[in-house]
């Protein structure tokens, strides 16, 4: 298994704990809104910042469909 892919894994758990929802809702939601690729391909990025700036990003992709950066 690839590092993105671990981390990915990772990310989907944490955010599916921080939004108290399980993970299969949580990549649901992702996949409704068109956006687990986009969270997937920014690997670079979010494993190398505080896990909550990750939170940010997704909320802001699932409202707003862009970047919170």
């Amino acid at each position: 298994m690839s590092d993105e892919m671990m981390f990915f894994m990772y990310l989907l758990e944490c955010y599916a704990s921080y939004k108290n929802k399980k993970s299969g809702e949580i990549l649901k939601e992702w996949e409704a809104c068109g956006i687990t690729q986009k969270i997937y391909d920014n690997y670079w990025l979010y494993h190398t910042e505080r896990i909550e700036n990750a939170y940010e990003d997704i909320d802001n992709l699932i409202s707003t469909g862009k970047f919170a950066w």
